[in-house]
């Protein structure tokens, strides 16, 4: 490697050299004590680590995956519950051992230290609470049922929404508590002015004014305080349950399977960002509102003490407010759900042709799609004014009562006066009590439609989380942490999702580890299919793919990529430093730097690495946006290679290479390839001095597998016929 080389990649921001993940091996070393052996790539994958390694805020979550529940305490290390020992101790600063057993009569512990492997350390127990930061994370293992212990009813606690909720029940019991105590001081104004009205100014009793004052004064006070905490814990429990949320949305949608992806971006998208309006109402501080609506019956009893007379017009009003919001449920229903697929169908053309300007350009095609955006704008305008001016009739006709009902209440009350039934002070404090009993009707009225949208969103949002995932929860997958590279496909039958016709039938392959193999054949016939079959993106519909005698939907899907290098036909790159994208499935185990110099010199990145002052920091832009199409190239193949597999697959790997960079590209290769199994997806004869055995696919068919030169001589000569 050379000096300029290493001196460039130092300029980054850092070495990304492997670190030691404490927290991840005492998982590991628990999970052992409870016969679940786990790798540290299927506990990691796809978790936010920090620095490459697990936090105890995710440890939760890489236990699940483990059959393992863990809880994090904070407690005296004397005071840990022996009888859930093992347990995880968080040291300072930011190390982690596993406590095996606590003897304090003799004031020792016996420990295992990450560093030391499974054995056991006996220690001091002073010198233990010396290191200890005042947390543990108990883990326990989950009760697996199985076949013989049928579901009955979907438990709310396990549902991806309902169950995250209901996680912080606490907070919305204290939310509900505070309402009562809130709804209760309400009733203390009108008695107040009552009071006044009736006993203090006719008797003109200026102590009882200020007794009654400063009483009101505490009750207002203790009102706002508890108005102010109510608010806080909604936003608590709001943002609490949005992080959880957002992340398990995320988790779906990276571990859906391939068969299961919508067929469009932008309208998935939509939905996903549709969780926006469940936020939204969540964490909307207005949702108190519906747990004011029992104490409606408790102002409107107080009014019928004081005049019963008064309290027919909220009774009145109540019921008018309530059939009205029920009548424009319907209506709300269906345009929220017409707004929210028009906008999902709009985002989808606005995401495609973003995503493809160039082309757009290049074939003069903004007429057509600014013909399609504008249709779709002013239908989701025409849709989206409907559904304002039906949910602002909501709102209107319940401020309309609330009014309507106070003028009532007014009316009916000076009568009541006049006949000496009621008094002035009575009936400021109906007055102000029929107010108070219309707001929570009014509240829940105006909710109507913010439900509806979150209703529709949620709905949605559903269907996204019930799609078939590959590491669905409660699977146990095979640890294979090294291959031999022996593949073999088993009458493979396999046909694309909403296509008519198999894109392989019933193929049967084999390929010796080591062996070097290229798949020839027309444009659609399978090749670039059987990749993605052995990387495990789909499954064959009949027959088996293996990998080591093993079918590889035995793999866990993250442990089996991590063994194949694969360069697509089509490179995608990511936002970010040549780095981020090469190493961009290190994982837990971080990626050493011998390693990334390695791969980019087998791949041919040293020229552009050594060329650029940034070196390996140099930002790609969005897809590769500033890379050409064979540095983009480059990129795929450094990191297919970065990891060291032991499988390759390349797929056109020097499509968009010149000569002179394809033919060096192949002797690196052929030098690094040496007892790897490749497999070589190209229409380029060049590449064909790289493998010693040629296959042609047809139709989805094998039509020809042999020797490469016997191949290559029987195509030339045209003895190898298409599929029947």
């Amino acid at each position: 490697m050379s000096v300029t080389q290493q001196e460039t990649l130092g300029k980054g921001a850092g070495a990304s050299s492997a670190v030691r993940d404490e927290l991840l091996e005492c998982l590991q070393t628990i999970a052992l004590v409870h016969d679940h052996d786990v790798s540290a790539e299927a506990l990691t994958a796809g978790l936010p680590l920090e620095a490459g390694r697990l936090t105890p805020g995710v440890f939760p979550r890489a236990a699940t995956r483990a059959g393992l529940s863990a809880r994090i305490v904070k407690s005296r290390l004397v005071q840990l519950n022996p009888a859930l020992f093992p347990t995880v101790l968080l040291l300072e600063p930011g190390r982690a051992c596993v406590l095996v057993a606590l003897d304090l009569t003799s004031r020792r512990a016996r420990v295992i230290f990450p560093e030391l492997g499974e054995a056991e350390t006996e220690v001091d127990l002073d010198g233990l609470q010396g290191s200890y930061s005042g947390q543990a994370i108990y883990v326990r293992p989950r009760f697996r049922f199985d076949a013989r212990g049928p579901e009955i009813r979907r438990s709310a606690s396990r549902h991806w929404f309902w169950g995250v909720i209901r996680e912080n029940r606490r907070l919305y019991r204290d939310v509900i508590a505070g309402s009562v105590v809130i709804n209760l001081f309400a009733v203390a104004m009108p008695l107040f002015v009552l009071n006044v009205y009736d006993r203090v100014v006719p008797n003109h009793a200026t102590e009882t004014l200020w007794v009654l004052a400063a009483g009101i004064f505490v009750v207002l006070c203790f009102d706002l305080a508890l108005r102010l905490m109510r608010n806080a814990f909604v936003d608590l429990a709001a943002s609490r349950a949005d992080v959880k949320l957002s992340a398990a949305i995320m988790s779906q949608v990276l571990g859906l399977r391939m068969a299961a992806r919508p067929a469009s971006t932008g309208s998935f998208a939509a939905t996903l960002q549709s969780f926006e309006s469940v936020r939204a109402f969540i964490g909307s501080a207005t949702v108190v509102g519906l747990v004011d609506l029992p104490f409606v019956l408790l102002f409107a009893g107080i009014i019928a003490l004081i005049g019963p007379p008064l309290v027919i017009p909220v009774l009145v009003g109540v019921a008018f407010v309530l059939l009205y919001a029920l009548a424009a449920q319907g209506k709300l229903h269906e345009l929220s759900e017409t707004t929210w697929r028009v906008s999902a169908q709009r985002n989808a053309t606005l995401v495609e042709s973003v995503s493809q300007l160039e082309t757009v350009k290049a074939l003069r095609g903004e007429s057509r799609i600014q013909g399609s955006w504008e249709r779709a704008s002013a239908y989701l305008s025409r849709t989206a004014a409907q559904l304002r001016l039906v949910s602002s009739s909501v709102s209107s006709v319940a401020l309309w009562a609330q009014h309507s009902v106070a003028v009532a209440v007014i009316l009916i009350g000076v009568y009541l006066i006049i006949d000496g039934q009621l008094t002035q002070g009575g009936l400021i404090a109906a007055y102000l009590l029929s107010s108070r009993a219309m707001a929570p009707v009014s509240q829940a009225a105006a909710l109507l439609a913010q439900y509806h949208q979150s209703a529709t969103a949620l709905q949605s949002l559903e269907g996204v989380m019930q799609l078939p995932v590959e590491r669905p929860d409660g699977q146990r997958f095979i640890d294979r942490p090294v291959i031999r590279g022996d593949i073999r496909f088993d009458k493979v039958t396999f046909r694309y999702p909403d296509e008519e016709q198999d894109a392989l039938c019933d193929v049967s392959l084999g390929i010796e580890p080591g062996e070097k193999v290229a798949l020839l054949g027309r444009v659609g016939c399978g090749k670039t299919t059987l990749n993605k079959l052995l990387l495990g993106l789909y499954a064959p519909a009949s027959g088996a793919v293996r990998l080591d005698d093993v079918d590889i939907r035995q793999f866990d899907p993250i442990q089996l990529r991590r063994h194949i290098g694969y360069v697509p036909q089509d490179v995608s790159l990511f936002y970010g430093s040549l780095r981020e994208n090469i190493v961009a499935g290190g994982g837990s185990e971080g990626v050493e730097d011998e390693a990334l110099l390695r791969a980019i010199e087998l791949s041919g990145l040293e020229g552009l690495v050594n060329g650029h002052p940034q070196g390996v920091d140099l930002n790609v832009g969005e897809r590769g946006q500033r890379l050409s199409g064979g540095q983009r190239q480059a990129v795929a193949i450094a990191r297919a290679l970065v990891h060291d597999p032991q499988v390759l697959l390349l797929d056109e790997p020097s499509s968009s290479m010149d000569h002179s960079t394809e033919e060096a590209f192949k002797a690196r290769l052929k030098h690094y390839a040496q007892g790897k199994t490749m497999v070589v997806v190209t229409h380029r004869t060049s590449l064909l001095s790289l493998v010693d055995r040629i296959v042609v696919i047809d139709a989805g068919r094998v039509v020809a597998d042999g020797p490469r030169d016997k191949v290559v001589e029987a195509l030339r000569k045209g003895q190898i016929g298409r599929a029947a």
